[in-house]
């Protein structure tokens, strides 16, 4: 997943093609959280997994089928839904399953858990790249995918559902934002601007890493094999501090290693100097499991789905304008976009700070 705005490149995509990808990315995480938390209210957990599964194991066989980046794009539709479908069904586990204390080491042990393949699949699809070329090693890669999803699709089918309970009726978008605790909003707030700052940039971080710092397909496998375990290593003891002496702190940190990243990304011009800003970037999820747990918190128990599935539906639907800002900024250089997104960065962390004064 991480190679795809490479793949579309080496399938001929223009820039303009890449931020599109880009943005549609994270347009469709927003429209698909939403109607992903009302099926999770009204399925359950386990049919709403396998559904979501389906969706995206039929879009990798899009991609096996047509290498063409108008086949990726048309794709990505499918393929991206189990990331955003899923994310209200996970965090309503969480709530449903541990008590408010444990929800940020809840959250964390799933991140860690969702991250240990991570490790590894950056890796060989780097190898599998540097060994086959970028057509031939990618489409590999995602036929190694699909056998992954359909064994997913067998362990989710054997799970067991708790009883659901009748649901409530679904409120319209907007009588569920209108509903968001006031906390939650000036969160929300403060995330969209942060998230500018990841998403300006997300699409170029490996084309810069490659094309103006030096780094092989397999070196960048191994970057993000770096970034993943230093964002691993946070999850359980932060999310314990967390829970035991308070969130916020911990978001305020996370906000600020997304601010910091761009700069040191700028600043590499090695493999080695790559593998400071990579580690900067696994930092960001520092607090990330307390950012998550204060969203259950705040969120109404008896729509909780809906609520979590309006928040990213909001965030995500504005930042996905950031992915075609990256790209024209891209069109002036590295610097402008990088000094762009940590920008918006540093105004999203002083949003923060003074929100919490209230």
């Amino acid at each position: 997943m991480r190679f795809v705005p490479k793949y579309l490149e080496a399938l001929g995509a223009a820039a303009a093609i890449i931020g599109l990808y880009d943005g549609l990315k994270t347009l469709l995480g927003a429209v698909y959280a939403y109607p992903g938390g009302l099926v999770v209210d009204r399925w359950g957990h386990r049919r709403g997994l396998v559904a979501f599964t389906a969706l995206s194991i039929a879009g990798y066989v899009l991609v096996l089928w047509i290498p063409h980046w108008l086949a990726v794009v048309g794709a990505m539709f499918l393929f991206l839904a189990w990331s955003s479908l899923s994310l209200p069904a996970m965090f309503s586990l969480v709530a449903s399953n541990l008590s408010s204390q444990q929800h940020t080491m809840g959250i964390g042990v799933q991140s860690l858990t969702k991250r240990l393949p991570v490790v590894i699949g950056p890796i060989v699809g780097g190898v599998l790249i540097d060994r086959y070329g970028f057509l031939s090693g990618v489409r590999i890669g995602v036929a190694i995918s699909i056998v992954f999803g359909v064994v997913s699709i067998w362990l989710q089918s054997r799970l067991k559902e708790d009883a659901v309970s009748p649901p409530v009726a679904p409120q319209d978008f907007l009588a569920t934002f209108r509903a968001f605790d006031p906390r939650l909003r000036r969160l929300l707030f403060s995330d969209i601007l942060i998230r500018f700052c990841e998403r300006i940039p997300y699409a170029w971080v490996v084309i810069y890493a490659m094309n103006y710092a030096g780094a092989t397909a397999t070196q960048v496998g191994v970057l993000i094999a770096i970034e993943t375990a230093v964002a691993m290593a946070c999850y359980v003891p932060i999310a314990h501090l967390a829970d035991r002496y308070g969130k916020e702190p911990f978001v305020i940190a996370t906000f600020l290693f997304f601010t910091v990243f761009p700069l040191t990304l700028l600043a590499a011009d090695s493999f080695e100097t790559l593998v400071l800003a990579f580690a900067v970037r696994g930092l960001k999820e520092f607090g990330d499991s307390a950012r998550k747990a204060l969203i259950i918190e705040y969120s109404a128990a008896e729509s909780r789905g809906q609520s979590i599935g309006a928040y990213y539906l909001i965030r995500d639907v504005i930042v996905s304008s950031g992915a075609l800002l990256g790209a024209g900024l891209w069109r002036f250089g590295p610097d402008a976009n990088f000094l762009t997104a940590s920008a918006l960065g540093a105004a999203g962390l002083i949003a923060y700070l003074l929100s919490n004064r209230h």
